[in-house]
């Protein structure tokens, strides 16, 4: 394509209007599933954002709180996991070793249990990780890994997934890890430099990646393009993006294609931290419930989000024109851990009550408040209504919020007000006041 045409094509991109479902959907999740879910072993140390500023970025890939990592952790000479990883399996037992044993699970994956979990807990689109890291592929491609033979599922897990998603009414988009792919650079990663050293930047993988991204395009219409930790330099990103708005016309493309430099994108991605006030730009929030997206044996209750935090978290991301994009880590036969199960029924319960306020809805003029009693608020509108999320079990009597001025013929009600023990309520104001 000459450069006039391409710059054509990039402009009428960044035209395109955000698809409002995007807009209203507010919560996903993001399940992230294959062979570390065999091992399911990482040191849960913390937010890895909190971690890499006290201790550097070397210390927490060497002590890495990702069980998906586990292939990477356990090739740096003298982390725990590789300890942990002798002592278990044996010195001479290769990673690739677990894709079989997963694999043999999943025979017993049921995708309707999933479909119905993630619809009780309120979820509006799922996000499948259809390849991590590892280079393992949840489906079985037309185009195979070159350098391990079967590496990949032998059911069409994306397929049935999707399909169970889609029947009872929710979105259904897909992860692809294009920048990392340790089946071709195997690494290990050591620190920021290694990573981007780790971007595999052959033709040969190039044209497997492309040919993933468009075979998944074509066989099960994601509703996002979920890229992440970059892409091969040479790729020819706005002829991609191009042809998927053409096969998906109300489709996304998130911001982990390139580092700084992706030609266009719908969304940004913020992993484990969110942001102080209402961004311009639509965002998602991307988190797993606990310290890591996939299985870990060694999280406990005390490494995951409570339902009042999840819900005062969402509160919070809804209120700053964001989505929340939930880790899920299931594990090796697709059994939900309890603990995450526990959690998002917990969140779902509230979504049923109070979800008028978060789903549809749009940032107000501003995002926080606070009580007279001094609870944090968070604001959100729909058309002429305003929704006041009181971060706090509901309370008999009036709640006056301070800087906000409700006129007296304005009509407020209350959502979430029957459960005593709820993490937060709603205030609805119609009409909405100016400020």
């Amino acid at each position: 394509m000459a450069d006039e045409g391409r710059e054509a094509l990039l402009q009428e991109l960044r035209a395109r209007a955000l698809p409002s479902w995007f807009e209203d959907a507010k919560l996903g999740v993001l399940p992230h599933w294959g062979p570390s879910a065999v091992p399911a072993w990482a040191e849960p140390i913390g937010n890895f954002h909190e971690i890499a500023k006290a201790h550097g970025w070397e210390y927490w890939f060497r002590h890495d709180a990702y069980p998906e990592w586990y292939w990477n952790t356990i090739r740096i000479e003298g982390s725990p996991a590789r300890a942990w990883h002798d002592a278990t399996f044996g010195k001479n037992f290769e990673y690739p070793r677990f894709g079989p044993i997963f694999d043999e699970a999943t025979r017993r994956f049921d995708p309707e249990s999933w479909a119905k979990l993630f619809a009780d807990a309120g979820v509006r689109y799922v996000v499948l990780v259809s390849k991590h890291h590892d280079g393992w592929t949840l489906w079985p491609s037309a185009t195979p890994n070159p350098f391990i033979p079967g590496w990949h599922a032998t059911r069409d897990l994306v397929g049935e997934l999707g399909a169970a998603v889609r029947a009872l009414g929710m979105r259904y988009g897909l992860y692809y890890s294009g920048g990392l792919d340790w089946t071709f650079e195997p690494g290990p990663v050591r620190d920021l430099p290694s990573l981007l050293k780790c971007i595999p930047q052959s033709d040969q993988y190039l044209a497997y990646a492309n040919a993933h991204w468009r075979e998944l395009i074509a066989r099960y219409q994601p509703c996002v393009i979920w890229n992440d930790i970059g892409y091969p330099r040479a790729a020819d990103l706005v002829e991609l993006f191009a042809d998927y708005y053409d096969a998906v016309p109300d489709g996304l493309v998130n911001d982990r294609f390139l580092f700084g430099s992706q030609p266009h994108l719908d969304f940004n991605t913020p992993e484990y931290s969110a942001i102080a006030d209402i961004s311009p730009r639509k965002w998602e929030l991307t988190r797993g419930i606990g310290l890591a997206f996939g299985y870990n044996r060694n999280e406990t209750a005390a490494h995951a989000l409570s339902v009042r935090e999840l819900v005062h978290l969402l509160c919070d991301v809804v209120s700053k024109n964001g989505n929340l994009l939930l880790g899920v880590g299931p594990m090796p036969d697709g059994t939900i851990p309890p603990l995450q199960r526990e959690r998002l029924l917990g969140l779902g319960r509230w979504l049923a009550a109070c979800g008028e306020a978060i789903y549809g809805t749009r940032p107000f003029q501003r995002a926080e408040g606070v009580t007279r009693e001094g609870t944090p608020v968070r604001f959100t509108r729909k058309g002429g209504v305003l929704y006041a999320l009181v971060l706090g079990p509901p309370a008999d009597g009036a709640v006056e919020i301070e800087g906000l001025k409700i006129p007296p013929s304005a009509r407020v009600t209350r959502l979430g007000q029957d459960d005593p023990q709820s993490p937060a309520f709603a205030l609805r104001i119609e009409p909405a006041p100016a400020a």
